[in-house]
């Protein structure tokens, strides 16, 4: 919403005084026995090379001092700063150009997730940077407004860089899109949401590379805010939220059960709001929700968890996330649009293609990840069903590069709010998920996108498949192995 008043700017003046730039620590100001300001990420600079890209530089660091809480040092990895990452943001037809330079003790990658590119842009396994390195991949962001993340995704090594942090977000904006609060830090809101274990002020590690699904925190920060606190200046809010744990689900609403519009996805907009007083979102998904708010008040966002829970299914603890207080006068919102603009609802095209894949404790149809092996060929633009059935507890699963559709989950069609376009799908223990894939234009024979759980304990442990992308007639003269050791830097 284009709106301008002395109101909004002068809570945006608030904002950018609590704020931390690219390179302060990760707790915000305002600590104390009522919690913390909740820190608002940055947003990344920029500049314009003389062909009209967008350049950005991006740092991975290992020297990260945090102050989660009052009078205590976190030793901490971030990018550009001490924990997380700033906001990369570019426009729809926006040609990017990125330099990541690795200052970590170790290789690593960036990974673009929800970023339709090509497949040597994409930051996985195949894209590794060694420790004083820099990356540069390139590409024109050709995709509907959405709220993406970037993270790195090292072969058997994503669970502890992530959980280290070594995450930010990636926002793709169109200046076709829906009017929706967009003054972002004051009514378009990022909210980064994590589960740690500390010792002390120390960031305990030993879990993440153990027991069914690793690493399950039971303390909550959220954009690196450990008790957070955040005051609101608008009658409408939008809150876009990244579950960006190792493994915990959420279910997302707030304590005095009020509803709120869900208005995006993963991949970009609804085709209409849906209405909904919890979200569910897993490892790696993304939902964007708008709140209103009423003068004066205060309301918490919280976590809670299915009220009938399975055995050896994934824990889905009860948690506050953020307590929230409004002015005493808010910027007056005008009603939400009825249509967003996002695709609309969509069946099967006659003769697609149906891949099966079956989950077990950490193999996807009986085998673990090999870099070398291809295991599936798709023709470009293809429109694919993909039948998941997970045979064990609970996973979820993400495919590099493209948009899906949840069809049916064990037959049923998912809630309104997961209707739209998605990259990551949670999958209960035991469920039979059907998904429409779309796949992009780009080809590459001998470079894969992956498709895996996002539970990072199980990726890591070779929960994890790659499929190439060719132009369509060729798939059957595609090599199913690459040369080991065949990265593109």
């Amino acid at each position: 919403m284009k709106r301008r008043t002395l109101l909004s700017l002068a809570v945006f003046s608030t904002f950018l005084s609590a704020c931390s730039d690219e390179d302060a620590p990760g707790g915000g100001s305002g600590a104390g026995g009522d919690g913390n300001r909740l820190r608002i990420p940055a947003p990344a600079t920029s500049t314009i090379d003389p062909d009209g890209a967008r350049r950005f530089a991006l740092t991975l660091r290992a020297d990260g001092r945090s102050g989660f809480f009052p009078g205590k040092v976190t030793e901490t990895w971030g990018i550009n700063g001490d924990y997380l990452g700033p906001v990369v943001r570019a426009k729809r037809g926006e040609k990017v150009r990125m330099a990541v330079t690795n200052r970590l003790p170790e290789a690593s990658t960036l990974h673009w997730h929800g970023m339709r590119l090509p497949a040597r842009m994409d930051g996985g396994p195949h894209q590794m940077i060694e420790p004083g390195a820099t990356w540069t991949p390139e590409w024109t962001i050709d995709q509907p407004a959405a709220t993406g993340w970037f993270h790195p995704h090292p072969h058997e090594k994503t669970a502890m860089h992530v959980y280290r942090g070594l995450a930010g977000l990636f926002l793709i904006d169109d200046p076709d899109g829906p009017e929706l609060p967009d003054e972002y830090g004051v009514d378009d809101i990022p909210l980064i949401v994590q589960d740690k274990v500390f010792d002390g002020a120390d960031l305990a590690t030993g879990g993440v590379d153990s027991g069914t699904f690793g690493l399950l925190g039971d303390t909550i920060l959220v954009n690196g805010t450990y008790r957070p606190f955040h005051q609101v200046g608008a009658e409408l809010v939008r809150f876009r939220l990244l579950n960006a744990s190792n493994a915990r689900v959420y279910r997302i609403g707030f304590a005095d059960g009020r509803r709120f519009d869900v208005v995006a996805g993963d991949q970009g907009m609804l085709e209409r709001p849906a209405t909904a007083d919890r979200v569910k979102i897993s490892p790696g998904e993304r939902v964007e929700i708008v709140v209103r708010f009423a003068p004066g008040e205060t309301v918490v966002m919280n976590s809670v968890g299915e009220p009938r829970k399975q055995a050896n299914d994934i824990e889905e603890d009860d948690f506050d996330l953020v307590r929230f207080t409004a002015a005493a006068t808010l910027e007056p919102a005008v009603k939400l649009p009825a249509a967003l603009g996002g695709p609309a609802g969509e069946t099967p095209p006659p003769g697609a293609r149906v891949r099966r894949f079956e989950l077990s404790g950490s193999e996807i149809n009986g085998r673990d990840m090999e870099m070398s092996r291809i295991d599936e060929v798709v023709a470009a633009g293809a429109v694919e069903i993909w039948e998941i059935d997970n045979t064990t507890y609970a996973h979820n699963f993400h495919i590099h590069e493209v948009a899906f559709r949840i069809l049916d989950v064990n037959g049923q069609p998912p809630p309104a709010y997961q209707a739209g376009p998605k990259d990551t799908v949670f999958i209960p223990k035991k469920a039979k998920v059907r998904l429409l894939v779309r796949f992009g234009p780009y080809t590459d024979p001998v470079t894969p996108y992956m498709y895996h759980c996002h539970l990072l304990r199980h990726e890591d442990k070779g929960m994890m498949g790659q499929f190439v992308v060719v132009e369509p007639g060729t798939e059957q003269l595609v090599p199913r192995t690459i040369p080991a050791g065949h990265h593109h830097d």
